[in-house]
C-alpha cells in the first residue's frame, strides 16, 4: 500500500458539502521536477537538432554573414546583384515598415538564404569527399599526395567539434553495384569451394542470370538506392532478423564479458549500482550528443551513427509473420529480474539521476524482498528465448489487457533489462578455463527465462560481482554495444570506484521509495505455452559448445613484426585451424562494417579465397619456407583487398540478398538466386574492435583487460568465432559450436587455432641464425680482425 499512496499526486473524498481535496505536496513537486527534466531534455534535443541541422556550419555563422551583407550595404555596393531589392518589392508589409526597415529585412532575408546555400553547397562538398576511398587501397604506410589533398580538405569542410550525429546528412548513400561485377566477384569466391563440374554449373547459372533477369531486378535497386537512404540496411533488418520465427537467443543474440582477470567488487548490489549509473551516464552522454562520432583511425573519417539512437529504450515486439522493433524517446526506470521476481526501478529522484550508492541501496532492497514468484512468473523470459509465433500467440491472448498487460509494458518500455543472477562466474577457482566457458555460456543463454532476450540489452551481475551483458542483434550490431560496455566497463572501475569494503560512493536520500514489484495474474493455460517455450530453448541452450581461449603467449605486437595485417593473419589462421579440423576447406563469414555509409550496418567478407587455399595446401604438402612466405603474402594482400572491397560498397552478399527480395517481390524465381542463398557458412567469424583505446591503460593496469564477446554457431554442423585484439600481447577467442554435431569440438579446434597462430609465426618470424654458423662468422670475424 505504500507504494500506492507515494504514486498518487491527490486524493479526494466527496462529502455533503462538497469535494474535498486532499494534495500531497510532495508527490506535486515529484512531477513538477520529472517535468522538468523533461521539458530540459527537449530543449537540448531541440538545440543539438539545428546544430546537427545547419552542420557544417555553425548557428552563429548566421550572424556572420548578415552582418558580413549589412556592412556591405552600407559601403554602397549590392553583393546581391539585385535580389535584395526584388526581395522588398515582394514583401507583404505594405507601407507599415520605413524604406530603411524594409532594406534591413530584405537584406536578412538574401543573408539566410544565402548562408543555408552555403550550407548546403559545403554539405554537398563534403558528402563528395566522404564518397572518396581510394586511401583505404593505399599501402599501408605510404599515403599518397591525392590523399592528403583529400584529408585537408576533408577537415575544412568538417567544421568544428561535430556532435554525435552531425556527420549524418553528409555521409554519401551505400552505391549499388555493377551485376557483372557482383556476379564475376561471387564466381571468384565460389572457385575454391567447388569441384570443376560443379563450378561449370555454377558459371553456367550465374551467366544467364547475369544476361537476364539480373538486369530488371537491378532496375528496382537501383530506383530503390535513389529514394531510400540506403539499399540494404531496412531489407536486412526485417528479413535477416525481424522475420525470423525461430530462437533469438543463441541464433541471434550475443553477449559482452567483464574484465577477464579483476573483479572490482566482490559485492553484487555495489556491482550493479555502479554499472546502471555508468549506463545512465552513457545514455545522457547520448541524449546530449556529447559522445564523439566514431571514424576509421589514422585519417579519422567519420562513420554513420544511425544505430545510436536505439541503445536505450528499445524493444523486440514479437508478432506471427514478423517481429516488430519499438523505440520510446525517454524510460526513468529499468526492470530488475531477481530469484523469478520483477521489479520496477525508477533511477531518477526528484529531477536527478540516482548516485551508485542509491541505486546500490535499491538493488539491496530487491535483493532483501523474501516475496515469492506468483505461478508462472518466474519462468516468464522463457517466452522470449522460444519461437516467436507462440510467444506472439500468448502476447496477443495472456498479455493485452488488465494487471499482465500493465507488467509488460512495464518492461518492455524500461530503459534496459537487468538480471541479478545467484550464481558465481568468471575465470576463478580450481578449473578457471571450465569456469570461463560456463561464464561464456550463462551469458549467451543462462537459464533459458533470466533474460529478457526482447530488450535491446540485458546487464546481468553475478552474486560474486562479476557482469556482463547479453544484447538483441536486430536494432544494431555488436561494435555499437561494445563501445557502451566500453564505456561502462571503464567508468565503473576507474571515474566511480568503490569503498574499502567495497561499496559504491556517495551518499543516499532518505526519501526513496522502495523498487516496485510487478504483478501477473498468469492462468494455467499460458504456464503450459510458458513451459513449452523454455523447453525449446532449454533443448538449444543445452547443444551448444562453448570454449573461450585467451592467448597471452603472442599477440598483434609479434603480427606486425611480421608486416601483416593482424586481421588478415588470424584469418588465414582461421582457414588453416579449419583444414585441420575437418580435413577441407569452408564457406567463411567474416563481417565487415559499412558505416562509412548513410545507415550502414555490415558485409561479408569472404574469407576462403584461392590464394589462401592455395597457400595451405603449400604448407600442409610441406613446400619450402620461401614458397609459403610468398603465397601467404598474396594470400593476406587478398583478404586485405576483399575487407576494404567491402567496406566501400563493392562486396557480394548484401547485394545478391537484395536482387534475391526484389526477385521474390516480382514473383520471379532465379536458380542462380536460390543456389547462392542457400549457402551454408559453416565457419562464421567477427572480429570485436577495441575502439575506445585511451579508456584502458594496458602498461599501468595490464589486469583491466577487456575479454569481449562472443555468439552462437551459425550452422547446426559449423564455428563460430568471435576474436577481440587487446593491445599488442593479447587475443581472446570465443568460440561455439554444437554438441550434436560429432565433427565439432570448440577445445579441440580452440587448440587447433592456437596451433596455426604458432606455425604461422614461426614461418613469417625472420631467420634465426644457426648456432654453428654463428661460431664460424666469429671465427672469421676474429681472424679478419687480427
Amino acid at each position: 500500500m505504500a507504494e500506492a499512496h507515494q504514486a498518487v499526486a491527490f486524493q479526494f473524498t466527496i462529502t455533503p458539502e462538497g469535494i474535498d481535496l486532499q494534495l500531497s505536496h510532495q508527490a506535486l513537486r515529484q512531477v513538477y521536477l520529472s517535468g522538468l527534466r523533461s521539458w530540459k531534455k527537449r530543449v537540448t534535443r531541440l538545440k543539438n537538432n539545428v546544430i546537427t541541422g545547419v552542420y557544417p556550419a555553425s548557428p552563429s555563422s548566421w550572424l556572420f554573414v548578415v552582418i558580413a551583407i549589412l556592412a556591405t550595404m552600407y559601403t554602397r555596393s549590392d553583393p546581391s546583384m539585385g535580389l535584395i531589392a526584388k526581395i522588398q518589392e515582394h514583401l507583404p508589409v505594405g507601407d507599415s515598415l520605413s524604406i530603411q526597415c524594409r532594406t534591413v529585412v530584405s537584406a536578412v532575408l538574401f543573408s539566410t538564404l544565402l548562408w543555408l546555400l552555403l550550407i548546403f553547397t559545403m554539405r554537398l562538398c563534403l558528402k563528395q569527399l566522404l564518397s572518396y576511398h581510394g586511401w583505404m587501397f593505399e599501402q599501408h604506410g605510404k599515403v599518397s599526395n591525392t590523399t592528403k589533398v583529400w584529408a585537408a580538405m576533408v577537415r575544412i569542410f568538417s567544421g568544428r567539434q561535430p556532435l554525435l550525429y552531425s556527420y549524418q546528412g553528409s555521409l554519401p548513400n551505400l552505391p549499388v553495384p555493377a551485376v557483372k561485377d557482383t556476379v564475376k566477384r561471387f564466381l571468384e569466391s565460389a572457385r575454391p569451394l567447388m569441384s570443376d563440374s560443379d563450378y561449370e554449373k555454377m558459371t553456367t547459372l550465374a551467366k544467364e542470370f547475369e544476361s537476364s533477369l539480373g538486369n530488371r531486378l537491378q532496375w528496382y535497386l537501383k530506383l530503390k538506392a535513389m529514394w531510400a537512404s540506403n539499399y540494404v540496411s531496412d531489407w536486412w533488418e526485417e528479413y535477416v532478423y525481424l522475420r525470423g520465427r525461430g530462437p533469438i537467443m543463441v541464433n541471434s543474440n550475443y553477449y559482452g564479458m567483464d574484465f577477464l582477470y579483476v573483479t572490482p567488487t566482490p559485492i553484487q548490489a555495489a556491482r550493479a549500482g555502479n554499472t546502471l549509473h555508468a549506463c545512465l551516464l552513457y545514455r545522457r552522454k547520448l541524449n546530449r550528443e556529447e559522445i564523439k562520432p566514431s571514424r576509421v583511425p589514422v585519417l579519422n573519417v567519420p562513420l554513420c551513427a544511425a544505430q545510436c539512437e536505439r541503445i536505450f529504450n528499445t524493444t523486440r515486439i514479437p508478432g506471427e509473420e514478423t517481429d516488430s522493433l519499438i523505440h520510446w524517446q525517454d524510460s526513468e526506470y529499468v526492470a530488475v529480474f531477481h530469484r523469478g521476481r520483477y521489479f520496477r526501478l525508477w533511477l531518477y529522484h526528484a529531477g536527478r539521476m540516482l548516485s551508485p550508492r542509491e541505486i546500490e541501496q535499491q538493488i539491496q532492497r530487491i535483493m532483501d524482498n523474501p516475496s515469492p514468484p506468483v505461478p508462472g512468473e518466474a519462468k516468464l523470459a522463457a517466452l522470449t528465448a522460444g519461437d516467436r509465433i507462440p510467444w506472439a500467440q500468448a502476447r496477443k491472448e495472456f498479455f493485452s489487457s488488465g494487471v499482465n498487460k500493465r507488467s509488460l509494458d512495464c518492461i518492455e518500455k524500461a530503459a534496459f533489462f537487468v538480471a541479478l543472477d545467484d550464481d558465481e562466474q568468471g575465470m576463478r577457482g580450481d578449473d578457471p578455463a571450465g569456469n570461463l566457458d560456463r561464464y561464456a555460456k550463462s551469458l549467451l543463454h543462462g537459464k533459458c527465462y533470466d533474460r529478457w532476450f526482447d530488450k535491446s540489452f540485458t546487464v546481468v551481475v553475478y552474486k560474486n560481482g562479476k557482469n556482463g551483458l547479453n544484447a538483441e542483434h536486430s536494432w544494431a550490431d555488436a561494435p555499437i554495444m561494445a563501445h557502451v560496455w566500453e564505456y561502462v566497463m571503464t567508468t565503473d572501475s576507474f571515474q566511480l570506484g568503490y569503498t574499502e569494503e567495497g561499496h559504491c560512493k556517495g551518499d543516499v536520500a532518505s526519501s526513496l521509495p522502495p523498487p516496485t514489484r510487478l504483478t501477473w495474474d498468469i492462468p494455467a493455460e499460458c504456464q503450459e505455452r510458458i513451459e513449452r517455450s523454455l523447453a525449446v530453448a532449454q533443448a538449444l541452450a543445452d547443444d551448444v559448445d562453448f570454449h573461450v581461449l585467451p592467448i597471452q603467449e603472442f599477440g598483434k605486437g609479434d603480427i606486425k613484426k611480421c608486416k601483416i595485417s593482424p586481421d588478415a593473419f588470424i584469418q588465414i589462421a582461421l582457414q588453416l585451424a579449419y583444414y585441420r579440423n575437418r580435413g577441407t576447406f569452408s564457406l567463411t563469414y567474416e563481417a565487415s562494417m559499412t558505416r562509412l555509409f548513410r545507415e550502414g550496418r555490415t558485409e561479408t567478407v569472404r574469407s576462403c579465397t584461392s590464394e589462401s587455399c592455395a597457400f595451405i595446401r603449400a604448407l600442409e604438402g610441406g613446400e619450402s619456407k620461401e614458397v609459403c612466405r610468398r603465397l601467404f603474402r598474396t594470400a593476406a594482400e587478398k583478404h586485405q583487398h576483399l575487407y576494404r572491397m567491402a567496406m566501400t560498397g563493392g562486396g557480394i552478399d548484401r547485394h545478391l540478398f537484395c536482387l534475391y527480395i526484389v526477385s521474390k517481390y516480382l514473383g520471379e524465381e532465379s536458380p542462380f538466386l536460390n543456389k547462392v542463398l542457400s549457402e551454408t557458412w559453416r565457419l562464421s567469424t567477427s572480429q570485436t574492435p577495441l575502439q575506445q583505446v585511451e579508456l584502458f591503460d594496458f602498461v599501468n593496469h595490464p589486469d583491466y583487460t577487456t575479454c569481449g564477446g562472443g555468439f552462437g554457431p551459425v550452422a547446426d554442423d559449423g564455428y563460430g568465432v568471435s576474436y577481440i585484439i587487446i593491445g599488442e600481447n593479447m587475443i581472446n577467442l570465443h568460440i561455439s559450436c554444437k554438441h550434436s554435431c560429432p565433427q565439432t569440438d570448440s577445445h579441440k579446434f580452440g587448440a587447433d587455432i592456437k596451433k596455426a597462430f604458432e606455425d604461422l609465426l614461426e614461418l613469417m618470424s625472420p631467420e634465426k641464425l644457426d648456432p654453428s654458423k654463428a661460431e664460424q662468422n666469429h671465427s672469421k670475424k676474429s681472424k679478419k680482425d687480427l
